[in-house]
């Protein structure tokens, strides 16, 4: 086997420069082989260049979406594990960055060991599905109770939080839970 077989090799994308040397040094430690760049045009560059495994991507950057360098790494290496990062991490964000190819998407500030097992991880990091899933019905109770119990039993409190009637929470909170 040779060393380029077994070698880790990681491209940093990531326009903030205090975060990116932290990232670069960490993965370092952890075995990796790491190429950084701060831009999109540079990481197209650096990945056509170097040609690594992984790659570490910040969502946004200074000249653009860390997003739109996703298919340029996959037509560089179609199996290439790619994580996001992003400081403004919402559902839509994390949603797109699968789609786009990404493998994860993870917010800001990141632990590195998280983010070292994200890439590593070649198994699908999504839990089996459950034999008996609760029903509709069931996950809409436990939620329910769930806020009712963070709002201290405040009935007025939990019904203005789930935007519902207060007498229309009583009755709930009033039946037995749902199978």
């Amino acid at each position: 086997m040779t060393a380029d077989a077994t070698e880790k090799r990681l491209l940093v994308v990531e326009d903030d420069k205090a975060f990116r040397s932290r990232l670069v040094l960490s993965m370092e430690r952890r075995g990796f082989t790491v190429f950084a760049a701060e831009s999109l045009e540079e990481g197209a560059l650096t990945a056509a260049q170097e040609r690594p495994q992984y790659a570490v991507l910040d969502m946004k950057l200074g000249d653009g979406n860390g997003l739109d360098l996703v298919p340029t790494l996959r037509q560089v290496r179609a199996d290439m594990r790619i994580v996001m990062l992003t400081g403004y991490g919402n559902i839509a964000s994390a949603v797109a960055a699968v789609k786009a190819g990404a493998v994860d998407f993870l917010a800001k500030p990141a632990d590195p060991d998280e983010i070292a097992n994200t890439l590593l991880n070649i198994e699908s990091s999504t839990p089996p599905l459950p034999e008996n899933p609760m029903s509709a019905d069931r996950v809409k109770w436990e939620h329910i109770q769930r806020v009712y119990e963070l709002c201290d039993r405040n009935v007025s409190e939990t019904a203005r939080r789930l935007n519902m009637h207060r007498r229309t929470l009583q009755r709930i909170l009033a039946k037995r839970s749902p199978q």
